[in-house]
């Protein structure tokens, strides 16, 4: 039996602290492997030419070419490729015009590592969804922010809200029912509810919901 090949991963920012980040948080996962970097815009497209990445984590703001220019052009001429772009910005318009624009995700930079991995899984398998915690209305992101959520808490009351069963969400997440148990756990703490119904009417009313 031929063993699985890894999914290919290309880096592209132009920080090297956000790459070796990338690195440290990839590192001891056998089915992921980083395949190349980029620190500049104009070279991603030749690079990726060369190594035929599965999942490009692009940087928004690079010198030599923009992410999102980078996008349009990976979209024209590897179009097979997924990519997912990275940013400090939380900004619900501009990453709505990257997903417009052909991005499978859009990422924060301040994305748990713990995170990071299933999503990258999901999105080589197709499955993962546009929302993501910078996709929030402005009021769901402070909602969130106000009650000290992180971003996989949210992730977690969004998806509770719109119906999904602790199993349902650990399929999605790629995590155990254990798991999410705990999270939920931690969220009903720390917005003061008591269980599953008070939870997702906590997220309706504070533009939590509807989004996954």
């Amino acid at each position: 039996m031929n063993p699985v090949r890894p999914i290919g991963v290309f880096v592209a920012d132009d920080h090297g602290l956000i790459r070796e980040a990338i690195r440290l948080a990839l590192a001891a996962e056998p089915d992921i492997e980083i395949v190349a970097e980029a620190e500049r815009g104009d070279e991603v497209l030749p690079r990726v030419r060369e190594c035929c990445p599965d999942v490009v984590l692009l940087d928004l703001r690079m010198p030599g070419m923009q992410g999102l220019d980078v996008l349009d052009r990976l979209r024209g001429e590897c179009p097979d490729t997924k990519v997912a772009m990275l940013s400090a910005v939380d900004d619900p318009e501009i990453a709505a015009d990257a997903l417009r624009r052909g991005a499978v995700a859009y990422l924060g930079k301040r994305i748990d590592p713990a995170t990071l991995v299933p999503t990258i899984r999901q999105i080589a398998d197709g499955t993962i969804t546009a929302e993501t915690f910078a996709l929030l209305e402005p009021a769901g992101q402070a909602a969130a922010r106000h009650a000290d959520l992180s971003p996989r808490e949210t992730q977690m009351l969004m998806r509770l809200a719109d119906g999904r069963s602790n199993r349902e969400i650990a399929r999605e997440l790629w995590l155990s029912e254990h798991t999410v148990k705990y999270h939920l756990t931690n969220v009903y703490r720390k917005i003061g509810v008591r269980g599953r119904t008070e939870a997702a009417r906590y997220a309706f009313e504070h533009a939590l919901a509807g989004r996954s």
